[in-house]
């Protein structure tokens, strides 16, 4: 069964000098989720939010708060982002020394599960997983700066996640991060993700009609 798509625009390519503004737009256009990617400049070589700036933010939309962490030692910080606001919490395989106990801090603070796969980490990360997570996140640029190119080499991995996750009969979102554009949306959906997330499409194209961008990522 197939899940219906959301959309979930990242506000990295969002003008940080009227986030709270961005956010309300964002939910008037119809965004379903918002995607808050957290760099700590160790981890990957850029560094954004942290949560401090989630925790301003989330009295302002009810609006699920999917938060990216690619930083390293993500156990130190689940706590200080789930009090902030998070709704899903997704981190890296790589950025842990135990997946499992990383997973069950997030689940004991009362959060959804993500993990996220860069173009080159294999699925054999998360094998043993599936059974304990809400949402695997393919990276499809590699991760650390906003703009750039579609991989369509990540198609492949997504196809065969999809394929393990309907063999296991699991409830689990695949979602798709980096350079999703009209000309790419419909292919991913294809190879089997149900959530999106788009920066420079959503706020550049179009004039930035948020609404319309949305709508035809969606769509398409």
């Amino acid at each position: 069964m197939s899940s219906p798509i959301k959309i979930s625009p990242s506000i990295l390519s969002a003008d940080f000098s009227k986030l709270g503004e961005e956010i309300l737009s964002l939910e008037k256009a119809g965004a379903d989720y918002i995607h808050i990617d957290v760099m700590d400049g160790h981890f990957v070589p850029n560094i954004t939010i942290g949560p401090e700036v989630i925790k301003r933010l989330r009295p302002l939309t009810k609006k699920i708060f999917d938060v990216h962490l690619m930083i390293s030692n993500v156990d130190n910080f689940i706590k200080d982002f789930a009090n902030a606001g998070s709704d899903i919490i997704t981190f890296h395989p790589e950025a842990t020394d135990d997946i499992k106990k990383t997973i069950k801090k997030i689940k004991d603070n009362g959060k959804k599960v993500g993990i996220s796969l860069k173009p080159n980490s294999s699925i054999d990360l998360i094998q043993d997983y599936y059974n304990e997570i809400d949402l695997i996140l393919i990276m499809s640029v590699e991760p650390g700066f906003g703009g750039q190119k579609f991989m369509p080499e990540v198609l492949d991995k997504l196809r065969k996640i999809k394929k393990i996750i309907n063999e296991k009969k699991l409830n689990i979102d695949i979602e798709i991060d980096g350079g999703i554009n009209f000309n790419n949306s419909k292919q991913v959906k294809e190879a089997g993700a149900n959530i999106l997330v788009s920066g420079s499409t959503i706020f550049k194209e179009n004039g930035g009609n948020l609404k319309k961008n949305i709508g035809l990522l969606r769509s398409n």
